[in-house]
């Protein structure tokens, strides 16, 4: 009888887990349904103002910046454009602050470890910056092994995404980078696909033009088909007219691309996360569905064979009495 209470303690507990399983299942299908609505319909501004960026950054190239004061790091655009030799590079690692969510904050730890393994490797220095709860414990672990530095670390931006909390986070890179405490920034983050998959992506943000002349965050042939724009309209001949002038423009669209940028990864790396947890606790309701049904077999083999034994006692008496 005590093995039989057992597995009918095992069952009601797995039906309980179950009931959490698909609840968290059926919110996050909710969610990321949301989500993906933002994400997709944020896309088309993203991209529009990277290409507007390039534009104005090609005409850049032609004239010489003078230094200005600014109050604000994240408005000298002078500084901001300048590129220099990348001693020291700076990575922003988007998580998230919740778990269940399968491997997702899994992988984009082991992306960002490899990648700073490849900065390592070539003899540059490596500042983190870490957005989300979980992914400071293994960073934290790692920091002295791999011998990186962490920055800042931030965890409210991802309870409220918005312009203003991504600003938060552009104002202290460009700080960073204006100080040339940072050479280079790149964003860690993960690239929303649909509701079963996404990408873990790494995003140049400062300096913002790659080698080749690409915007590389932006620079996605999935995004461009998505979007129906191709490669080449990545290159269209700079403007040759800014109206009041070059730099007023550049004060504006500079500080914008930047927190745009960040804002974009945030809403990805959002959408990627709610896709995870639902396909997650979708796994683990099936896996509670499972493990119910066979202890429900064992179960029934174990009372069945209770009752047999008892039968078989009960008839042996009688024929002992007989």
């Amino acid at each position: 009888m005590a093995n039989l209470r057992s597995i009918k303690e095992r069952i009601n507990s797995i039906k309980n887990t179950q009931k959490i399983t698909k609840a968290m299942k059926m919110v996050a299908a909710a969610k990321v349904k949301k989500a993906e609505n933002i994400v997709k319909s944020s896309r088309p501004f993203t991209l529009e103002l990277a290409k507007m960026f390039y534009w104005v950054y090609q005409e850049t190239l032609r004239n010489s910046f003078y230094k200005i004061k600014t109050k604000e790091n994240i408005d000298n655009y002078p500084a901001l454009l300048n590129k220099r030799e990348v001693k020291k590079a700076g990575i922003v690692v988007v998580s998230s602050n919740k778990g269940l969510a399968g491997a997702y904050c899994a992988n984009v730890v082991r992306y960002s470890l490899n990648l700073i393994k490849e900065l390592k490797a070539q003899n540059k220095e490596v500042v983190v910056y870490i957005v989300g709860q979980k992914a400071i414990p293994a960073l934290k672990s790692a920091k002295d092994t791999l011998g990186f530095e962490i920055a800042s670390v931030y965890v409210d931006i991802l309870d409220g995404i918005n312009s203003s909390s991504a600003y938060v986070l552009a104002s202290k890179l460009a700080h960073d980078y204006v100080e040339e405490k940072i050479d280079s920034i790149e964003l860690v983050t993960t690239r929303y696909k649909n509701m079963m998959s996404y990408n873990v992506e790494k995003w140049q943000l400062l300096p913002a033009i790659s080698d080749k002349g690409e915007i590389k965050e932006f620079h996605n042939e999935e995004l461009s088909k998505e979007l129906n724009v191709g490669h080449k309209e990545h290159k269209i001949e700079p403007l040759s007219e800014y109206i009041p002038n070059l730099n007023s423009v550049l004060s504006q669209i500079v500080p914008m691309f930047i927190t745009n940028v960040i804002y974009q990864a945030l809403l990805e790396a959002q959408a990627s996360e709610l896709a995870s947890r639902m396909t997650a606790m979708s796994s683990a309701t099936n896996n509670a569905q499972d493990m119910i049904s066979t202890l429900t077999i064992e179960y029934n083999k174990a009372r069945q064979a209770k009752i047999t034994q008892e039968l078989t006692e009960v008839i042996s008496g009688a024929g002992a009495l007989n």
